[in-house]
């Protein structure tokens, strides 16, 4: 006959603790027996973190805004909206300046036209006004004062924005919004040939062509890398935020 084994048979699911039951569910940390039942899961976030596993990557709302964009000389480059408040300050600027300086051409051409309509005949009438007199004194005088004007008006931007410009690359809008006007190639220097390159395309283009000066300012949004507006690429300039 076969005799008993002097061991008892390990339970099912191998060896129970010492001191526990055979068939009592395992305790949880303390002490503390689980329900009976199976096991709690435990939730991931309270799980053992790996060794070496630094957790999940912070989501990319959390990094905080990008990095500006470098221009090729290390200088971040300009926005669109600063480059906007310069050139409306600069056309303030300029147009204030223009006005003092065709305000005595625009009086005088008032009084002449003023004269030339209220002339009478020697017996009190208004007189006929003549075609040839007209023309003589005062369509030809105004389409030459318009011409006047537009030369004034270019002459002088070529002043400011060639000339003054050339000085330090600022205008008085870019020194505002501390914006300067640097070369592509970061070991020239800005001089008048690149200076008059860009007024070429930003003030004579523009005024020929229609709607020229909205595609020319308007560039820069979509031009990578160097945001480049029409008159810069042309002159070979690149606009940069700088500290003053």
């Amino acid at each position: 006959m076969t005799q008993p084994s002097p061991y008892p048979t390990p339970p099912a699911g191998g060896p129970q603790p010492s001191g526990v039951p055979a068939g009592a569910p395992p305790s949880a940390p303390g002490g503390v027996a689980w329900p009976a039942g199976p096991a709690p899961l435990i939730p991931p976030q309270y799980a053992p973190t790996p060794p070496g596993w630094a957790g999940p990557p912070p989501p990319a709302w959390s990094a905080g805004p990008p990095p500006p964009v470098l221009g090729p000389g290390g200088q971040p480059l300009a926005s669109f909206g600063d480059r906007l408040l310069a050139y409306l300050i600069d056309v303030v600027a300029a147009t204030a300046v223009l006005l003092l300086l065709v305000m005595p051409i625009f009086l005088i051409f008032t009084l002449q036209l003023v004269a030339g309509i209220t002339s009478t005949n020697p017996d009190g009438t208004v007189a006929e006004p003549d075609p040839g007199v007209f023309f003589a004194q005062l369509l030809l005088p105004m389409l030459l004062m318009q011409l006047g004007l537009l030369v004034l008006m270019l002459g002088f931007y070529w002043l400011y924005h060639v000339e003054y410009l050339k000085r330090t690359g600022q205008t008085l809008g870019k020194r505002v919004m501390k914006l300067r006007v640097v070369p592509l190639d970061p070991t020239q220097t800005l001089d008048r040939r690149m200076a008059g390159k860009r007024y070429l395309v930003q003030f004579v283009g523009g005024s020929l062509v229609p709607g020229g000066s909205y595609v020319d300012g308007l560039w820069q949004l979509w031009d990578k890398p160097w945001q480049q507006c029409l008159h810069d690429k042309f002159a070979g300039t690149v606009v940069v935020k700088v500290s003053r």
